[in-house]
């Protein structure tokens, strides 16, 4: 029996943790939350409304057995130690892990694990506290909020629209997505007219008349200009002027998903699962090791110890010259600042060293964190802009270009960010003979629509939401078909538009960006400033549910559509429906006809059984409406993967082959087998 107890959340992090901190210590997983709000009493909120919003808990169903594991655990131990993530979320599942295994007060203590490697580790637990309660007020009255909202405004939905479900950010989060197209929809394209003059290594563009702006709305604007001007330009000014272009801050986590989302092509939640593998800990030579830091944090700021070993390597590798000397970074409005930026935990565990230890998408994902982290420390590029303007009939031209003088940052960052080197040629008169001028028609164009990256960019600048729940955000209204993704844009669907402007119908003055980003500022306060929860949760309700209830009675119903068919039991209108598991045809007479339309099931065979070599492998889903591939004589034959299936079996456990990305691998999680 070890004496003392370390409860973390993630069980590869637990691994990590216990062989930093030696014998005497045993490290424990919760497997994340373990429990929830119960769906009882009024509405299923489980939540008291009555009794100053009293919520009450239940484990969650597939926790049991992890509770019962970390109950015996408790007992065995003389003190407990409470290491879930450093963030609120964290608090709170450390909370409900005191709680619900019932740990003495005097037996536990709260320590915080901002980096997983083993001197931050051994250092952490020497600085043990106890649990923030206003932190919990706050992660609580955000839950039970969201419950309030989810729950009352999901169930209007279902009942009067095609919408599924409805919530305090993530209605907002479409609202933006249906503004914006209707915007794209509203837009009239405008026609203008560029005149560009080509010289032998060059161009120029006209952009003004007697110095003033000039602006050609026609063809015929255009052709006026053309027929007034001769091909000798004269050179009216040169200016060389130095600029500085800075690199940009660290990552956070809202500016990591966008950077991942427009330079590596992931989507937001494929990059926090990756960076949260990175965090807790990656198998090296000499065992496992955190390779960032927490990647939960909303501040750019980074430690003076990690500055200094970073300003050390610089010099090392690149040169003195190459120090940006960065200054302490100040604390921004909205801004927690409770970790540091994300970065790699040690500035010489380079990219390449560690390679081989990581799957392709980490090996990426890494390498951008430690790059954008390494160039934020490093000088300013330097690049000397050239700005040519020529004279014709009175008409301005203007050409431009850059040189790098000085390479800076980009030394790291260039694969990053481009840098092209524009050179405009040395001028030996004043006067220059155009090789041809063209003119050339535009259309201005809408607003483009939301990808990802802009998206999480518009909802951080609006100060709605989180960083951390975005990725459930865009899966949430994806999974719920409100809007479909096109070239990597967010395109609404009709049932996107139909559920957002019922909201704005009956909610239009708390589904919006300012109510939202207000209720996010008080959450803060009841962290930060310990304002009265209850009463938070009491003022938003006075107003909430009467519009829920006056919602519920006056909003009028969608008819469902009819399908052209007819019930075969009793002759009326079939029409479409829409359950749990999506779309189906049914009897438009209900209750007092139940007839429902059996859907024909059409089966995508894949390839041979390689098991019992006489059925087929055949595309299914669950209710849930998930793909998975098994045998198409089941039960006989009980082959079956989530993955794609080969038609081979494995050399060394007999089990189904399969495809993942580019390695064909064994489908059994205890063969590690892949194949060459």
């Amino acid at each position: 029996m070890k004496e003392k107890l370390v409860i973390v959340e993630s069980p590869s992090k637990s691994k990590t943790i216990e062989k930093y901190l030696g014998d005497e210590y045993k490290v424990v997983s919760s497997k994340g939350h373990i429990r929830d709000l119960a769906t009882s009493g009024k509405f299923g909120l489980g939540v008291d409304i009555e009794n100053n919003f009293e919520p009450s808990y239940i484990p969650l169903s597939n926790k049991k057995a992890v509770i019962k594991e970390l109950k015996q655990e408790v007992k065995n131990a003389k003190h407990i130690y409470l290491a879930t993530d450093p963030d609120r979320e964290g608090e709170a599942i450390s909370w409900h892990l005191l709680k619900e295994l019932k740990i003495p007060e005097d037996s536990y203590s709260r320590v915080l694990f901002h980096e997983i490697t083993k001197d931050k580790i051994i250092e952490a637990m020497k600085h043990e506290g106890k649990i923030d309660d206003f932190l919990v007020h706050s992660q609580e009255t955000r839950r039970i909020l969201d419950r309030i909202i989810g729950f009352r405004l999901s169930k209007l939905m279902q009942r009067k629209t095609s919408g599924k479900s409805a919530g305090r950010v993530q209605s907002v989060a479409l609202k933006l997505i249906v503004d914006r197209e209707r915007e794209i929809e509203a837009f009239i394209p405008e026609e203008y007219w560029t005149i560009t003059t080509h010289f032998d290594s060059f161009d120029a563009n006209l952009f003004a008349y007697l110095n003033k702006k000039i602006e050609l709305k026609t063809e015929e604007d255009a052709n006026q200009v053309l027929a007034k001007i001769s091909s000798t330009y004269t050179l009216l000014n040169k200016e060389e002027k130095k600029k500085n272009k800075k690199a940009r801050p660290p990552f956070i986590t809202s500016t990591l998903q966008q950077e991942a989302s427009t330079k590596l092509g992931f989507p937001a939640k494929k990059t926090m699962s990756i960076a949260q593998k990175l965090y807790e800990g990656i198998e090296l030579e000499n065992g496992p090791v955190g390779l960032i830091t927490y990647m939960r944090t909303d501040s750019v700021r980074l430690s003076d110890e990690f500055i200094g070993s970073v300003n050390h390597y610089i010099e090392e590798t690149f040169g003195r010259d190459y120090i940006g000397f960065a200054k302490a970074q100040k604390k921004q409005e909205n801004v927690q600042d409770a970790h540091e930026a994300i970065r790699p935990t040690s500035i010489l565990r380079t990219p390449e060293s560690v390679k081989k230890f990581l799957s392709n998408d980490e090996y990426k994902l890494y390498r951008f964190i430690y790059i954008r982290a390494l160039a934020s420390l490093m000088k300013d590029a330097s690049v000397l802009q050239t700005t040519l303007i020529f004279d014709n009939q009175d008409y301005q031209f203007k050409a431009t270009g850059q040189v790098l003088v000085f390479d800076g940052y980009l030394k790291v960052y260039k694969d990053y960010e481009s840098s092209e080197d524009k050179i405009l040629p040395e001028l030996k008169e004043d006067t220059l003979e155009s090789t041809d001028v063209e003119k050339e028609q535009h259309f201005t164009k809408p607003p483009a629509r939301y990808t990802e990256a802009k998206l999480i960019q518009d909802l951080e600048e609006l100060g709605i939401g989180r960083p951390s729940t975005y990725a459930k955000i865009i899966d949430t209204i994806k999974e719920r078909d409100y809007v479909t993704v096109e070239e990597k844009k967010f395109v609404p669907t009709e049932i996107g538009f139909e559920t957002t402007d019922k909201l704005q119908e009956f909610f239009s003055d708390l589904i919006n960006v300012e109510y939202t980003r207000n209720m996010e500022n008080d959450l803060d306060k009841i962290a930060d400033e310990h304002i009265d929860h209850v009463k938070v949760l009491q003022d938003f309700y006075q107003i909430f549910e009467p519009k829920v209830e006056y919602a519920f009675e006056t909003m009028e119903k969608k008819a469902p559509v009819e399908t052209g068919e007819v019930c075969p039991n009793c002759g009326s209108p079939m029409v479409i429906k829409r359950g749990r598991f999506g779309e189906f045809e049914a009897c438009s007479n209900y209750p007092e006809c139940k007839y429902i339309k059996k859907e024909e099931k059409q089966v995508t065979e894949i390839v041979s059984c390689p098991l019992c070599k006489t059925g087929m492998l055949v595309e299914r889903k669950t209710k849930r409406g998930k793909i998975f591939y098994g045998c198409s004589h089941y039960p006989k034959c009980k082959a079956a993967t989530w993955d794609l299936p080969t038609g081979e079996v494995c050399p060394e456990c007999g089990s189904l082959l399969v495809q993942k990305n580019d390695v064909v691998e064994c489908s059994s999680k205890t063969c590690e087998y892949k194949k060459n």
